[in-house]
């Protein structure tokens, strides 16, 4: 199914250097646009994720196809109410087929299995689809961008000139993946990918003497969208608006491989005079916490977002110590300091840089005490903002486009020489 959208968005983006190689003739430039194997549905996920962000704004210089994720679990019968779930928003995404959604940014739902199976499906099956959507899309000689390990089917098959990791998660870590698999995707593709961006210098760093090229691109914010939330809120959304305050709040995925369920179930109970609210998506099931202090409001728009939290007097991260936060880079941090509220949170090594913005506190009893000084101690919003304010993903996405570029360059400047040798990495 082919479906055509056309909504200018407005992202301007400016991109150092490109100019020239931009405007050579099209047989010359080396790629013609972007094939994106993303890690998340454009259709049910939460559109402030790193590859959404970064990709609507490589779309205003190049074609961008987004192939939506291809998955890395496999649904268990065994939770009748989240399989059924998972297989009905999947259906919904796979019956979109293919979307323009804005300048050059294109959205595709490819059929495909996760696992074992849905591995040697892609060895036939999707190379063939996505190539068509690519052509649709105007894309003959693609840079092949890959965030889901499952992409590592699809490295050759594509006619790409290069390939770029995404290696902002640590997806081994992931808990419902298949680890032996995920392992074996991942280092094919780091030895195959001519770069690596990386979101957490503590992965960036295990993985130095791995990859060919690396860069460190951290998590971006909407600096404006969120500063205006915070500073002149417009209306608090309806079903936070009969909770009372002081309310503290959570914006993101609850789940087992990020978030510390009885540690923030033990703080909720320490204090059954706040309000806690919880905003996102969750697999931690439904009977997990039913204290009357704390209110699961569900998945919102990524352009409700700032407005949720803006409504809260105290944003918190309640992480767990697993493998995955330890090598993250949670893009909410810098959202809640563009927000301006206080921010308590757990520990984690990408804090570097931050800790002296948030309030850090290990277990229970300090995490409360934590929040409870924050809900009565002043707070000075603009010296967050004023950290964040260059954190822009516009500033971000130029980075990289300018990294991409470079391969481009690279790559033109061999073909110049008359070599006859394999394509060298960029410098």
């Amino acid at each position: 199914m082919y479906h055509k959208k056309d909504e200018p968005h407005g992202l301007a983006l400016s991109l150092p250097h490109a100019n020239e190689l931009l405007q050579q003739d099209n047989d010359e430039t080396p790629f013609d646009g972007i094939i994106c194997i993303g890690g998340e549905d454009w259709w049910y996920h939460n559109r402030g994720h790193f590859d959404f962000q970064i990709m609507r704004r490589l779309a205003t210089r190049w074609p961008v196809l987004f192939v939506n994720s291809l998955g890395l679990r496999v649904p268990k019968l065994s939770d009748n109410k989240l399989f059924a779930k998972r297989i009905t928003r999947k259906l919904r995404s796979l019956s979109r087929g293919l979307e323009k959604i804005e300048n050059q940014f294109w959205v595709f739902s490819p059929f495909s299995i996760p696992g074992s199976t849905g591995e040697r499906l892609s060895n036939w099956a999707l190379s063939p689809q996505i190539r068509w959507a690519a052509r649709r899309a105007g894309i003959k000689r693609p840079l092949l961008w890959v965030h889901c390990p499952a992409g590592a089917a699809l490295t050759g098959k594509l006619g790409e000139k290069f390939v770029v990791l995404q290696r902002t998660d640590r997806f081994e870590a992931f808990p419902e993946a298949d680890p032996t698999i995920v392992k074996g995707q991942i280092a094919h593709l780091k030895s195959t990918a001519d770069l690596v961006v990386y979101a957490a210098p503590l992965l960036m760093a295990e993985e130095q003497g791995e990859v060919a090229r690396q860069v460190l691109i951290t998590h971006g914010v909407d600096v404006d969208r969120f500063i205006s939330a915070g500073e002149h809120p417009v209306q608090t959304p309806a079903d936070v608006a009969d909770i009372p305050s002081p309310r503290v709040g959570f914006i993101g995925g609850l789940d087992a491989h990020t978030f510390d369920p009885p540690m923030f179930k033990s703080v909720a109970e320490r204090m059954p005079d706040i309000q806690f609210v919880m905003v996102g998506g969750s697999s931690l099931g439904d009977d997990w916490c039913s204290l009357p202090n704390v209110h699961f409001l569900g998945r919102k728009p990524y352009d409700e977002v700032a407005d949720y939290m803006a409504a809260c007097d105290c944003l918190i991260m309640p992480w767990n110590h697993s493998q995955w936060i330890k090598a993250c880079n949670p893009i909410k941090l810098k959202e809640y300091l563009a927000v301006g509220r206080p921010v308590v949170t757990t520990d984690f090594d990408a804090l570097e840089g931050w800790r002296d913005v948030v309030t850090v506190a290990t277990g229970a009893e300090s995490f409360t005490a934590a929040i409870r000084r924050a809900l009565v101690t002043h707070y000075d919003p603009q010296i967050a903002r004023q950290r964040v304010a260059s954190e822009t993903w516009d500033r971000k996405a130029s980075v990289l486009a300018d990294h991409l570029l470079r391969l481009g360059q690279a790559e033109v400047a061999h073909k110049s020489s008359g070599s006859n040798t394999s394509r060298p990495k960029a410098a």
